[in-house]
C-alpha cells in the first residue's frame, strides 16, 4: 500500500483511509472485526472514526465506533502497533465544543473507550468560535506533552479559521494542525476555491470524508428507484440526482470499464491522483466492498482520464 506523510507530523498514512462511521452502526460488530482484520490485511492501516460515532442512530449515544475499535484491539494483540487510529472531538456529546476542559474529557473517554494509550491523529470535528483558538490549541497541546496524542487536525473549518490557527500556532509556539479534513468528492469540489491552496500552501495534509458522496459514486444509485437501497438513500444521495450527477456517473463509468476495476475505486484514485490530497476517507460494510476500495491505491489514471473526471464534475 502507497504511503504519504501527513502533513509535517512525521506520521504516514496509505492513500486510503478506512472511515469507521460504519461501525456499530450499519456494520455489527462481528462484521466490524472482519473489515477491520481486512483493512490491516490490505494495507489499509489507518482508521478514521470519531467519539461521536453513531449518535445519530436509533437508541445510540456516541461512542459506539470507538467501543467496537477497542473491543477488537484487545482481541488482537501485537495488533496496535500496525494501525494508526485517527478520532475526532467537538461534537454534541455529553459535552461539546473545543473547550480545554472538554477536550481533555473527551480525550479520556476516547482512549478508555478504544483501550489505548495515545491516539495518533486527534482532530477538531468541528470549529467552535465561542473559545479562543490560543486555548484549544494549548489544550491539545498539554495532550500532547502527555503522551495521550501524537499529532492534531481539524475538520469542518472555514479557509479563514484554518489559517488563523496556523497563524497562531506558528507565532506562539504551539501545536499545529496537521491536517484538515473536508468534505470532497467528484460532485462536490468546493475545497479546491481557497482550503485546498491554503493546506497546500502551508503543507497541512488533506484527507477528506465523504469521499464517495455517500455512496452515490459507487454507481449504486442510477435511478430515484434506487434509493431505497440504504440508510443513506433519501437522506444524502437524491441530491445528486441531476443531469451533472448522470455525467459525472457516465465518466466514472467508463474509466472503470478501461481500468477493469469498480466505480468506486475510479472516484478514488482520482483524488488520489489530486495534488494537496493525502487520502480520502471511505467506509465499507462486507470485506468485498472493501476489497473494491484498496484497488483505488493501483489505478494510474492518465492524463485523458483525469480530464474526462474534471470536465464531468467542474
Amino acid at each position: 500500500m502507497r504511503m504519504r506523510a501527513l502533513g509535517r507530523s512525521g506520521i504516514e498514512v496509505p492513500v486510503v483511509v478506512f472511515g469507521g462511521n460504519v461501525f456499530g452502526w450499519t456494520a455489527d460488530q462481528a462484521m466490524s472485526f472482519r473489515l477491520l482484520d481486512a483493512c490491516v490485511d490490505r494495507g489499509l492501516i489507518a482508521i478514521d472514526t470519531a467519539d461521536v460515532y453513531s449518535a445519530w442512530a436509533p437508541g445510540h449515544s456516541g461512542g459506539e465506533s470507538e467501543t467496537i475499535i477497542g473491543a477488537w484491539l484487545k482481541a488482537r494483540p501485537g495488533v496496535r502497533d500496525k494501525v494508526l487510529i485517527l478520532t475526532k472531538c467537538g461534537m454534541e456529546m455529553p459535552g461539546k465544543g473545543l473547550s480545554p476542559a472538554w477536550i481533555a474529557t473527551a480525550c479520556e473517554a476516547s482512549l478508555k473507550r478504544l483501550g489505548i494509550e495515545c491516539i495518533d491523529l486527534y482532530q477538531a470535528h468541528r470549529d467552535d468560535e465561542a473559545t479562543p483558538l490560543a486555548d484549544t490549541l494549548g489544550a491539545f497541546q498539554a495532550l500532547i506533552k502527555a503522551g495521550k496524542v501524537r499529532a492534531i487536525g481539524s475538520s469542518n473549518y472555514t479557509a479563514a479559521r484554518l489559517k488563523e490557527a496556523l497563524d497562531l500556532s506558528a507565532a506562539q509556539g504551539l501545536p499545529r494542525f496537521e491536517s484538515h479534513q473536508p468534505v470532497y468528492n467528484l460532485m462536490d469540489r468546493g475545497l479546491e476555491a481557497d482550503l485546498l491552496p491554503l493546506c497546500l500552501a502551508e503543507e497541512v495534509g488533506i484527507i477528506t470524508y465523504s469521499s464517495l458522496a455517500s455512496g452515490f459514486l459507487t454507481g449504486k444509485y442510477r435511478t430515484s428507484a434506487d434509493l431505497g437501497k440504504s440508510v443513506r438513500g433519501e437522506r444524502s444521495v437524491a441530491k445528486h440526482m441531476t443531469e451533472k450527477g448522470m455525467a459525472v456517473l457516465a465518466a466514472v463509468d467508463a474509466a472503470a470499464a478501461k481500468h477493469k476495476v469498480s466505480p468506486a475505486a475510479i472516484a478514488l484514485a482520482w483524488q488520489i491522483a489530486r495534488p494537496g490530497i493525502t487520502a480520502p476517507i471511505a467506509s465499507a460494510t462486507s470485506p468485498e466492498q472493501l476489497a473494491e476500495l484498496a484497488v483505488a491505491a493501483d489505478v494510474s489514471l492518465s492524463a485523458e482520464d483525469m480530464a474526462a473526471l474534471d470536465h464531468a464534475s467542474a
